[in-house]
């Protein structure tokens, strides 16, 4: 298997899980939001990251420098101090179960259509790649699709990684919100081989679908609208020839949300925090920001 070619994008793989549940009533439009009041000695500020856009992006962000300055932690959803090992953890649990495998899970012509799209995208196909899991390789044929169709903003480097880098080099505390182990769980474990390889098949069959959601990403985010984003991932049609369940989406986002927000009061308490994590956690009334706003806090959008 070609371990280098995975390990490459490995790490964004994991920054994709920032999908979000629930009808959206909140009027801001903005990615970075100041949080104060219930008892905080200062406040702290929620960033909505792109995991795949560079950071040059963030001069756009008005506000963003003084609002990192003021804090004294970084919060993201990972700790990503240790890229190494975790990437080690991913692979670890990416390997199909034993007497499973791509002919067992597809039919020949739908194996053949997998295997063209991987040497297409990707340059290896199920010889090299055929161990791994289905929610792996749609995973790494969805970042190799947007790498080659943004060439000029993909970047190596995540936002989210970025502001921890940042956060190191003046001495401050970096805190995740969930484990490799969580993230692996919603990934790699929430469906059976089964559905996730129905998933995947149905990907490589309507390439075309995957392109215009990335299409109308990029757009909404460098327009830094939130709603937008939020109406995005919600927008479901009759002929979707892909849906989730409403299970699927809900522990995506809904139920990492709720736990985040029940840690989220202390770490603040403690320190003021930088906290940044995928734009789609932020609305709807299972974000973070509403859910913020129920627990007390003041949570306004810093003015654009």
């Amino acid at each position: 298997m070609n371990y280098k070619k995975v390990f490459f994008v490995v790490t964004a793989v994991f920054l994709l899980l920032s999908c979000s549940t629930g009808a959206s009533n909140e009027k801001g439009n903005s990615l970075l939001w100041k949080i104060s009041g219930n008892g905080l000695r200062k406040p702290s500020y929620l960033f909505g990251t792109h995991h795949l856009v560079p950071v040059s992006f963030l001069d756009s962000i008005p506000g963003i420098e003084s609002a990192f300055d003021e804090t004294e932690q970084a919060v993201g959803e990972l700790d990503m101090s240790n890229m190494t090992e975790m990437q080690m953890k991913i692979m670890g649990q990416a390997i199909l179960p034993q007497g499973v495998t791509y002919e067992t899970l597809l039919s020949p012509e739908d194996a053949a259509l997998l295997d063209g799209m991987l040497r297409t995208v990707i340059g290896v196909g199920l010889d090299q790649l055929g161990q791994l899991k289905p929610a792996m390789l749609s995973n790494l044929i969805s970042i190799s699709l947007y790498q080659q169709y943004y060439p000029s903003v993909a970047s190596a480097k995540s936002l989210d990684q970025y502001f921890q880098e940042e956060a190191q080099k003046r001495s401050r505390p970096v805190t995740g919100l969930e484990t490799t182990e969580d993230q692996i769980d919603v990934l790699l474990n929430l469906q059976t081989p089964e559905r996730q390889a129905e998933l995947l098949i149905c990907m490589v069959k309507h390439p075309e679908l995957l392109k215009e959601q990335m299409d109308e990403l990029q757009v909404a985010y460098h327009a830094q609208d939130i709603q937008a984003l939020h109406k995005l991932y919600k927008k479901e049609t009759p002929d979707d020839p892909c849906p989730s369940t409403e299970e699927e989406q809900n522990a995506m986002n809904g139920d990492r949300n709720r736990k985040w927000l029940e840690k989220l009061p202390s770490i603040m308490s403690e320190k003021s925090s930088f906290i940044a994590v995928g734009c789609l956690h932020l609305p709807g009334n299972d974000g973070l920001i509403e859910g913020l706003r129920k627990q007390g806090y003041k949570v306004e959008a810093v003015s654009r």
